[in-house]
């Protein structure tokens, strides 16, 4: 069984779109959002994949959401079944922390179509399942920096930063909410050999008023650092919703 976010009660949030941050960027896919997280970023733009009644992590936003209508559960044949419906020859795992289920993955990914090519997105503090790990194209890492408030023991494990930063098929992409956050960057650039060239930066927000502000502080950082930039296209084009 999978445990998967709603886009409405009752609803799982598989659905097709354009792919909005990354290496992949612009690229039409597939998205299958997971539920649960082991982390908990204060300003997570999916805090209904893990901030339900009674959990009492920090968030900006203070909301706690009610389990069984922003979560459900599926057998794996279902969920490849949903995505095949929707046509896309890429799929993107996203949550949530996918990682967290990776044996139940690895039997989705095992019944989907030849040919499908898969993301991961992916905190980067947990180590893929082995049955998984064979069948994932690309991993999306995401590692949360100081101003996530998640602690640094939990957020950032070394061995973990390590292990992506050595696997071709890993992009890193750094929340970006301040100029100080670079330096953060680059220093754990430095301490897990993480090459340039797979490192985006990427503007932390949920409106595209604050996006397209950051943006224009962040371009130059990139440039002066040789990493690349990401936009959050679907953030302009659909603003901050659930199944885009």
């Amino acid at each position: 069984m999978l445990t998967l976010a709603t886009t409405t009660p009752g609803e799982p949030e598989i659905f097709a779109s354009l792919q909005g941050e990354g290496a992949s960027l612009g690229r039409p896919v597939a998205f299958v959002r997971l539920s649960r997280c082991n982390l908990a970023c204060q300003w997570c733009d999916t805090a209904y994949t893990w901030r339900f009644t009674g959990d009492n992590r920090p968030h900006r936003d203070d909301l706690a959401f009610e389990r069984t209508a922003n979560q459900l559960t599926l057998e794996e044949a279902e969920v490849a079944a949903r995505i095949a419906a929707l046509g896309q020859d890429r799929l993107v795992i996203t949550g949530g922390e996918p990682l967290l289920q990776g044996a139940a993955l690895a039997k989705m990914l095992a019944l989907l179509p030849e040919g499908m090519t898969v993301e991961i997105e992916t905190n980067g503090t947990v180590a893929p399942h082995p049955a998984l790990d064979s069948q994932v194209a690309q991993y999306n890492v995401s590692p949360k920096l100081a101003h996530s408030g998640n602690p640094a023991e939990l957020a950032l494990v070394p061995e973990r930063l390590a292990a992506f930063a050595a696997d071709p098929r890993a992009w890193f992409k750094f929340v970006i909410a301040r100029p100080e956050d670079v330096t953060e960057v680059l220093a754990l650039q430095q301490a897990h050999a993480i090459p340039g060239l797979r490192i985006f930066l990427m503007p932390e927000g949920t409106s595209s008023t604050v996006i397209n502000e950051r943006l224009r502080w962040l371009a130059p950082l990139a440039l002066e650092h040789g990493l690349r930039l990401t936009d959050r296209m679907h953030i302009h084009l659909y603003g901050d919703t659930r199944g885009t």
